[in-house]
């Protein structure tokens, strides 16, 4: 049985006129997700981010590291603010959002300034017999955070799009959450399950708010990749000026995210960063 069937049925009306809406052609900006630099950002968090914000970049995903402004949300507003940068989300686990620890980290986010609060993973959402207790607690936080002038998501990796029902486990959450719950598309992931992002975005217009521009080619931690892996965004095989049309127009999407998680050979994590940054800019200008 479907779960919440009203949620359903109006995100199934919702989808099925989603290839002849449109909302916006305004370019997105371009977020970095800290988490492709978690370690120069835990060994020098003020150095790390003035290098971002000189490469170019307009804003920050955060992931749990906040430097020394982890208790000063004023602070670290203001630091971004003197580099320029803007919050474009945050990736935070479901159990910081609850209880109170929770009320402490959406008061932190409010303060900050954040808008946007990405869940990056959960174990049940590939299984069958607990995704739905999952998407109860989705919908239950998603108006909670409402209350907050907040916005909850959730990202993919591959494994969401494995089958299920009469569809993947990605349709069942999208079907399933209120509209204004975000879909953050993780281009290379989605890529790397063989899906076609540009569709997934036209399918579910106006939720992918938010989306990870990167590749990947294997499951696994981050890590090192041979110098000729085609992982810096610009010198693989993907047209991302297309796909940047599609998600902007279709997806209603704000922020590009920036995620690099395979580091090529000769290449430290904040040069190939740099080396996507620049990628991606060429990519797009073409």
């Amino acid at each position: 049985m479907k779960l919440f069937s009203f949620v359903l049925v109006l995100a199934t009306m919702f989808t099925i006129t989603a290839c002849t809406n449109t909302t916006s052609s305004t370019t997105p900006l371009l977020s970095v997700q800290l988490h492709s630099l978690r370690d120069a950002v835990a060994d020098d968090f003020k150095g790390t981010l003035t290098a971002i914000a000189e490469m170019g970049f307009d804003g920050v995903e955060f992931a749990g590291r906040y430097g020394e402004f982890a208790s000063d949300p004023e602070g670290l507003k203001t630091f971004l603010a003197d580099l320029g940068l803007k919050v474009s989300g945050m990736h935070v686990s479901l159990p910081q959002l609850t209880g109170e620890e929770g009320e402490r980290n959406i008061a932190f986010f409010k303060t900050l300034g954040a808008r946007i609060i990405i869940i990056p993973h959960d174990k049940r959402i590939n299984n069958p017999a607990e995704i739905d207790e999952l998407i109860q607690e989705f919908n239950i936080l998603t108006k909670r955070l409402a209350e907050h002038n907040l916005q909850l998501g959730f990202h993919n990796h591959a494994k969401e799009f494995e089958s299920y029902q009469e569809g993947t486990f990605w349709d069942y959450l999208a079907q399933n959450t209120a509209r204004n719950f975000v879909l953050q598309l993780d281009v290379g992931w989605a890529l790397f399950a063989g899906q076609d992002p540009n569709q997934l975005v036209k399918q579910y217009a106006n939720r992918t708010i938010t989306t990870h521009i990167k590749r990947r080619t294997y499951q696994g931690k981050p890590g090192t990749v041979p110098a000729d892996s085609q992982v810096i965004l610009g010198g693989d095989d993907f047209d991302w000026a297309n796909y940047v049309s599609n998600t902007t127009a279709y997806g209603g999407t704000q922020w590009l995210v920036i995620e690099q998680e395979e580091y090529p050979e000769g290449l430290s994590p904040l040069q190939a960063v740099e080396a996507s940054f620049k990628g991606l800019k060429q990519a797009l200008s073409r």
